[in-house]
């Protein structure tokens, strides 16, 4: 789901009232040139009548008709070119004007969509996602091993290595996510690099038009807490729910109580059951989140989502240091 139905329909009314501008400005052109110049103005109407009868003499059958009226769209043709050049009228300004020549301010390109269309996409579900300018700083491109200690222990791995392992798996969950968009849970520390994974996926997901929600935990408790009564109450339940990928950011940190715990409980299920990726970080092992919010919560995420554990150093720290 890149894009909602009524969002779909938003940016094709935007496309078709910018190529009917693009349409009308021509006109105007056209016929401010026309009044100054009558005589282009007859050899534009010549070809519009010439283009209708080889028209008609195709409908009808009369083929024999062609060869001489294609010889006459030439002559036109040739015509105009001149009077264009003596007029110094410049080339293409009687023509629309699109934004997109290539798509005609159609958005396609055939069936397929043309790529300012695309880009229309991937602008607006940045703008939605809420996070367009974080990553600007936190992607894959920007991720640095420096701060993984090779000899901080972490099992049977050093603390460099089970991160490169654990960063491959982020790299290949967004890269296959239409196959298999699953659920991940990164637990640990602070400062370890759960935030910033977490967007890493989502920047590479943005980019190829996917649609990305990112809440903190207590945004989005606090939004289905003012909304819980209103109006607005069932479009967030389905703008949530029905996100590609949907991102809660340090869970544990709201005010947890019976509302909380059943919302999660909603989101986590919900999106489950309708196949939708969802991202969770935070500072709690599993254990501590069977304790706050109930055995039932911490088995559905067990049972349905990758646990990644991140270790080490506080990062933010460390780069303080550095920076001083």
């Amino acid at each position: 789901m890149a894009l909602t139905n009524e969002q779909y329909n938003q940016m094709m009314r935007e496309y078709d009232a910018r190529r009917f501008q693009a349409l009308r400005d021509m006109e105007i052109r056209r016929e401010t040139v026309y009044s100054r110049f009558p005589k282009l103005r007859a050899v534009q109407n010549a070809l519009t009548g010439n283009a209708a009868a080889r028209a008609r003499a195709k409908i009808t059958g009369n083929e024999a008709e062609l060869p001489a009226l294609l010889k006459e769209a030439e002559a036109l043709k040739e015509e105009k070119a001149q009077l264009l050049l003596e007029y110094r009228i410049p080339e293409g300004y009687l023509t629309p004007h699109y934004t997109c020549p290539d798509c005609k301010d159609t958005g396609y390109i055939g069936s397929e969509k043309c790529h300012c269309f695309r880009r229309a996409i991937s602008e607006l579900l940045y703008d939605q996602s809420g996070i367009r300018e974080v990553l600007q700083r936190e992607n894959f491109d920007a991720l640095s091993m420096e701060y993984y200690n090779q000899d901080l222990a972490i099992g049977s791995k050093n603390l460099y290595d089970y991160m490169r392992e654990k960063i491959a798996f982020c790299r290949n969950y967004a890269a296959h996510f239409d196959e298999n968009p699953g659920s991940i849970l990164f637990y640990g520390p602070t400062g370890t690099g759960k935030t910033f994974l977490s967007n890493c996926i989502a920047k590479e997901l943005l980019d190829s038009c996917h649609s990305v929600l990112y809440f903190s935990a207590i945004d989005l408790f606090n939004l289905f807490s003012r909304n819980r009564y209103g109006a607005d109450a069932d479009s967030i339940d389905r703008s949530v729910l029905a996100c590609d990928l949907l991102i809660i950011d340090d869970l544990g940190t709201e005010s947890v109580n019976s509302f909380t715990a059943s919302k999660l409980f909603y989101c986590v299920n919900e999106r489950l059951n309708r196949g939708k990726g969802t991202l969770i970080s935070t500072n709690l092992d599993p254990s501590h989140l069977r304790d706050i919010y109930s055995e039932r919560i911490l088995s559905r995420i067990v049972s349905g989502y990758t646990l990644i554990r991140l270790d080490g150093k506080d990062i933010r720290i460390q780069k303080k240091f550095k920076q001083e």
